[in-house]
């Protein structure tokens, strides 16, 4: 890390609607600490759409967002479309419930609104890895393409109930063995490497940044029962085609897609984190 401090520029402190609306105090927190230790702008924006106009009239001010993994994920997003994110560092003051800050917890930044707020102004900036989809969009810690039965929404019915109790009691042996039944028919490739091919059924797919650098860790699961196998490489690159698939990127679910390749892409952009 190096040492970053509170920029020339000011701040501009963008605080996420969402935010606002589920814990006031903790925004009006780390305003008061961020107004007192630098030059700061306040945007409190009442939509997405506001909040990415605010982002682009940044000027020279240093982007801290004021919300949870979903704006961290966001401003990340935008500056990357705009190709901003090697203009300076980006800072997080989580606020939100703890189920919404994973991603935040696994970057390293402080789940108190005070002392992330302090690490803003006298923190050290992280070179932080993406992954970059081909439709542009961004990966921050990881993507997963999860079994199919966890990808379906429940729809809790009588009737519903009763097809399931159907289907179990005269489901064929092949397949309450788990032989392909509910799993995805995908092909999966890293750096040109095939890991599995639509012919198998396959249980899950995940890709995650590491921490410490290098190549993104995937791993792939497929068969089921006592034929299932799983398989772990590194690579820079990642392609899933075939049937149609959803995949949770950090914190939202996202498709159905046929195809999509992900490309890390090494110190892409950079975080203030306490020293």
């Amino acid at each position: 890390m190096s040492h970053a401090g509170a920029p020339v520029g000011g701040l501009l402190v963008l605080v996420d609607p969402v935010a606002r609306r589920l814990d006031g105090e903790s925004v009006r927190i780390a305003k008061d600490v961020l107004s007192a230790g630098a030059a700061a702008k306040i945007c409190l924006p009442d939509s997405q759409e506001e909040f990415a106009r605010a982002l682009a009239r940044r000027g020279h001010r240093q982007p801290v967002i004021v919300g949870d993994d979903r704006a961290l994920v966001r401003a990340v997003g935008l500056l990357h479309r705009e190709r901003g994110l090697g203009e300076g560092a980006l800072a997080l003051v989580p606020v939100g419930p703890v189920a919404s800050l994973g991603l935040a917890r696994s970057l390293g930044v402080p789940q108190s609104a005070v002392t992330a707020a302090r690490a803003v102004l006298d923190g050290s900036v992280r070179m932080c890895d993406l992954l970059v989809d081909d439709s542009d969009g961004v990966v921050l810690g990881g993507l997963r393409i999860p079994p199919l039965r966890a990808a379906r929404p429940s729809r809790p019915s009588v009737w519903s109930a009763y097809r399931s109790l159907v289907r179990t009691l005269t489901r064929p042996v092949a397949a309450a063995s788990g032989a392909g039944a509910g799993h995805h028919r995908l092909r999966v490739e890293a750096d040109g490497v095939l890991l599995a091919d639509v012919d198998q059924p396959v249980e899950d797919v995940s890709v995650r940044i590491r921490d410490d650098g290098g190549p993104a860790e995937v791993v792939v699961r497929t068969g089921g029962g006592t034929a299932g196998s799983t398989v772990t490489v590194r690579a820079k690159t990642v392609t899933v085609s075939g049937a149609d698939f959803r995949y949770r990127a950090d914190a939202a679910m996202t498709g159905p897609v046929r195809r999509r390749t992900w490309t890390l892409r090494p110190g892409a952009w950079t975080l203030t984190l306490p020293r």
